[in-house]
C-alpha cells in the first residue's frame, strides 16, 4: 500500500454517514495490520475468521474489521498501527513477520495486540515469557526462522553435490533478520556449504537480485520467511524456475505456487489460533494470561512436477518423510 492509498482510505472512512459511523462504533473492532499485500493472505484471513468463528464471532454481524496493508513498504506500518491506535480498535492483530509485531507494539501499550511471528518473540523481546507473556502482546509463532537449519539439510540432501546456495533476505525486515543469518550461517559450516545472501526489499530487487545469484553460479536458494516474500511467492518461484535453481520454502503456498520443496509449520493452523484469541480477548481475557503459541507438528511438502522440471530425482529417503507430495 503507497502511502497516499492509506490516506485516500482514511479520507473515505471519515465520509461515512453519521448513521453508519454510529453502527460501526457498536460493535468491537479489530484491526488487521498487515506487513505484506491482502490478495497474498487470502489463506490467512480464511484461517482467522475461522478462529473467529469457533469462538462465536462473526465479520459485520457481531464483530467489525478493519484493514491496513503495508505491501511491503515498512516504513508505513508505525503510522498504520498509530492509526489504528487512535480510532481505539479493541484488538489489533498483525500478519506475519517481526517488523509488524514491532510496529504495533511500539504504538501501544494498552490496546491488545495478537501477533503472528516466524521467530522466538522471547528473543526478539516481544515478549518476556513464552507461557506468561505478561503485557499486552501474545499469539503464535511459527518458528520458521528456528527451523533454517533443517530447510538446509533437506536442501543438501536433495542436491548433495551444492557446495553454494543462495539465501533470499528482506534487511527490511526487523530483528528477525540479524537471527535468521546467524542460524542460516551456522547450519551452512555444519554442512560444508557456503551461503551468499541476496537482498530483495521492493519489486524492482527481484530481477538483479536472481541475476546476481546466476553470476554466483549458486547450485540452490533458500527463501527467508517475511510477509513482503510471501506477498510476491509467484514471482520467486517463476525466477527459481526461469534460472533453474532448486529452491526451499518455509511455507506450503510456496509449493502450492509451483515452488519445489518447503519445510515448516502448517500457517493455516496458526492463524486460526490468532483467530480465536482475537475472539477470546473481546471475551474479556487478557493477552499476557495466553501463552504464545509453539507449532506441534512440522509438515514437509514436495513438488514432483517441480523437481522433473529441474531435473531432479528426490531420493526415496525425501519422499517417505514428504507430508505431502504434489504430482
Amino acid at each position: 500500500m503507497r502511502r497516499r492509498e492509506f490516506l485516500a482510505g482514511v479520507g473515505y472512512a471519515a465520509a461515512w454517514p453519521v448513521v453508519a459511523r454510529a453502527q460501526q462504533r457498536a460493535l468491537p473492532v479489530i484491526g488487521i495490520l498487515g506487513g505484506g499485500s491482502r490478495s497474498a493472505f487470502d489463506f490467512a484471513l480464511s484461517a482467522l475468521a475461522q478462529g473467529l468463528r469457533q469462538q462465536g464471532f462473526v465479520e459485520d454481524r457481531n464483530v467489525s474489521i478493519q484493514y491496513s496493508w503495508a505491501d511491503g513498504h515498512y516504513d508505513l506500518l508505525a503510522s498504520m498501527a498509530a492509526e489504528f491506535v487512535r480510532r481505539r480498535v479493541s484488538v489489533i492483530v498483525t500478519l506475519q513477520g517481526t517488523v509488524t509485531a514491532e510496529a504495533a507494539k511500539a504504538a501501544t501499550s494498552t490496546i491488545p495486540i495478537v501477533f503472528t511471528l516466524g521467530t522466538d518473540p522471547v528473543a526478539a523481546g516481544l515478549v518476556k515469557s513464552l507461557n506468561r507473556p505478561e503485557i499486552n502482546l501474545t499469539g503464535s509463532t511459527s518458528l520458521t526462522v528456528e527451523l533454517a537449519p533443517k530447510r538446509l539439510e533437506m536442501l543438501h540432501d536433495l542436491v548433495p553435490n551444492v557446495t553454494r546456495i543462495g539465501f533470499l533476505i528482506n534487511p527490511e525486515a526487523g530483528s528477525a533478520v540479524e537471527t535468521v543469518m546467524k542460524e542460516e550461517n551456522e547450519a551452512a559450516a555444519t554442512l560444508g556449504i557456503q551461503v551468499h545472501p541476496e537482498s530483495i526489499s521492493s519489486d524492482r530487487d527481484f530481477d538483479s537480485a536472481f541475476e546476481g545469484l546466476a553470476r554466483l553460479r549458486v547450485g540452490a536458494l533458500d527463501v527467508s520467511s517475511e510477509p513482503f516474500h510471501l506477498s510476491r511467492r509467484e514471482r520467486i518461484v517463476a525466477l527459481a524456475a526461469r534460472y533453474r535453481i532448486p529452491a526451499v520454502y518455509s511455507h506450503r503456498e510456496y509449493v502450492k505456487a509451483g515452488g519445489l520443496m518447503s519445510y515448516g509449520p502448517n500457517s493455516t493452523a496458526s492463524y486460526v489460533v490468532v483467530g480465536e484469541y482475537a475472539g477470546r480477548i473481546l471475551k474479556g481475557e487478557k493477552p499476557a494470561d495466553l501463552p504464545v503459541v509453539q507449532p506441534t507438528e512440522i509438515e514437509l511438502v514436495i513438488n514432483l512436477k517441480t523437481a522433473k522440471a529441474l531435473g531432479l530425482t528426490v531420493p526415496q529417503s525425501i519422499l517417505l518423510r514428504a507430508d505431502e507430495v504434489i504430482e
